[in-house]
């Protein structure tokens, strides 16, 4: 048998997300609440995260949106991971009230316990990514265009990790096609 790498590299590169979502489902968490969220991009729904994130750097003014929109064109996959919005009960004051109570009449400011463990999972991805040789790169552009899409229901703190297994990285140089200024 003569297996081609090119001709497999997608199932490939499947397996090695489903590879990173398990790390990042296994990944500790604070007082060991599951309120971690994972979803694989691929296919014609990486063309329409771009398009997405195309348009909320029209919206938001922020041009970098417009370069990791067209590296993450090259990506195989992109693993989303978000958090669901829970507070733990503790009143440790992390996210700046002195009680879990006092911070649910702020909805919109997520529990720090919540921030830290999808840093956590992000790691846990990013590792297993790299110890399968696998290019990655975290990308809040994607996450946050992701959530304007809503798909993730739910979810605040996404962040998107695409993965690709060319000869060069396409997301570490970081530069774009698109003119200068854009």
């Amino acid at each position: 048998m003569l297996i081609n790498e090119r001709q497999n590299r997608r199932e490939r590169l499947l397996k090695v997300a489903e590879a990173m979502a398990t790390a990042a489902r296994t990944a500790p968490k604070g007082k060991g609440l599951d309120i971690i969220e994972i979803l694989t991009v691929a296919d014609e729904h990486i063309a329409e995260l771009s398009a997405e994130m195309i348009k909320y750097s029209e919206k938001s003014g922020l041009k970098f949106f417009l370069r990791d929109a067209e590296n993450i064109l090259q990506a195989e996959a992109v693993i989303l991971i978000g958090t669901k919005t829970k507070t733990h009960g503790l009143n440790c004051g992390y996210c700046g009230f002195p009680t879990c109570e006092e911070k649910l009449l702020h909805e919109e400011i997520p529990c720090s316990l919540n921030s830290v463990d999808v840093g956590i999972a992000i790691g846990s991805a990013c590792a297993t990514a790299a110890d399968m040789r696998v290019d990655s790169r975290v990308m809040f552009s994607a996450g946050r265009a992701a959530q304007e899409l809503g798909w993730m229901p739910g979810c605040s703190n996404i962040y998107g990790i695409p993965i690709s297994c060319s000869s060069k990285n396409p997301f570490f140089d970081r530069k774009t096609s698109r003119p200068a200024g854009v």
